[in-house]
């Protein structure tokens, strides 16, 4: 790029169009800085000079703003929105303010809603949606590990395979479906209702087959997330949780220890699975695969909900492989093996180091097995 300060718009519009072409999935606006692509998980200054004040990145993103929501990000300072460039991409964008500037988080999202074997997920994820036509399904991990991708998937599988009517509640929306075998209604928060307790709050009578939440963020939504389950809707939602235990005390943690009996019996007979994934960078520059492990609710699950042990469920996943459940462990060595990523790299996010280590030294010492048989 130019090192001149070209006009806002015209900057903004270039930025945008850049990032697919860089591979880039975010970007940073922040007065005082040029601005910043993530790329393959790494930020990398842009060519161009910094921002010189918040007047400016205001004009950047002047177009942007839905017209509807300018008045919430003077009142509260941040806002969440989706948007499109000329060149056809979408985009989910945060501004914020921060000492009195006006920065903003620019997530890239692929204008192709992506499928299972794009995203590289184990052949489980497509099987549990095939099996699934009620219940609550959780897709789990941290910020930037592909949940919405995920779900983008999961739900184009529906519109593809069923006729059913799907409802999404997102905030803002990334993808958009183009109905297929079913009907879809897709409800941005702040445009089409103002938050999720309130869309979730006759959403029932909306006479949906499937309802997608992109965010259970509080009481009153996991609450209605249980309660649509329990009543015969796949539901769909997301929760920022790094894995399946985890996602358990954070369902919890919405609710009083009065409740947590409720919650629990709730849980047991409507949850159909946990997914939880972490992105992981290849060995090959700009390459990311997703680490995954999968709790499926089977008996022995839901004996251990209602008796409040979750404790034990990183073992019973460990154990239940043949059953379609997976640990993040088994994941993350085949990754190793099939040259994906570093060792050092699947080490620096296992969640069990010394089993991974054990693993993949198991390995390591049954292939030699087999060479000093076969020299033999």
């Amino acid at each position: 790029m130019s090192e001149e300060m070209m006009p806002p718009k015209e900057a903004m519009e270039k930025l945008l169009t850049s990032m697919g072409q860089l591979g880039a999935s975010d970007l940073h606006l922040k007065v005082g800085f040029s601005p910043t692509y993530r790329v393959a998980g790494l930020l990398r200054k842009v060519g161009m000079p910094p921002f010189p004040n918040s007047e400016y990145i205001e004009a950047m993103l002047e177009n942007y703003i839905p017209e509807k929501r300018r008045e919430n990000f003077q009142a509260q300072g941040d806002l969440d929105f989706s948007a499109a460039s000329p060149s056809g991409d979408r985009f989910r964008v945060n501004i914020f303010r921060s000492m009195g500037g006006v920065h903003a988080a620019i997530r890239r999202v692929q204008s192709t809603i992506p499928n299972f074997e794009g995203l590289r997920l184990p052949p489980v994820y497509a099987d549990v949606i095939s099996k699934s036509f009620e219940g609550l399904i959780l897709i789990s991990g941290v910020t930037g590990s592909g949940k919405s991708s995920t779900m983008a998937a999961m739900i184009n599988h529906i519109n593809t395979t069923r006729s059913m009517h799907i409802i999404t509640i997102e905030d803002p929306i990334e993808y958009l479906f183009k109905p297929d075998k079913a009907i879809i209604s897709q409800r941005e928060i702040g445009i089409d209702v103002p938050n999720f307790p309130d869309a979730l709050k006759y959403v029932v009578r909306q006479d949906p087959d499937c309802i997608l939440i992109g965010e259970l963020r509080d009481r009153e939504t996991m609450l209605a997330a249980i309660q649509a389950a329990e009543t015969g809707h796949l539901v769909l939602g997301s929760l920022h949780c790094s894995d399946a235990q985890q996602t358990f005390a954070r369902i919890l943690e919405f609710f009083p220890r009065s409740d947590h009996a409720f919650i629990r019996s709730s849980l047991s007979s409507s949850l159909k699975a946990i997914m939880c994934q972490r992105l992981l960078p290849g060995i090959d520059e700009g390459s990311l695969f997703p680490a995954t492990e999968v709790l499926i609710n089977n008996t022995v699950v839901k004996d251990k909900i209602s008796r409040e042990e979750d404790e034990d469920i990183p073992a019973i996943i460990a154990q239940s492989e043949g059953d379609g459940m997976r640990p993040f462990t088994t994941s993350l060595v085949e990754l190793i093996e099939s040259e994906k990523v570093h060792y050092d790299t699947a080490m620096e996010y296992a969640p069990n180091r010394e089993a991974l280590a054990a693993a993949v030294k198991g390995i390591k010492s049954s292939t030699q097995g087999m060479v000093g048989r076969l020299r033999k």
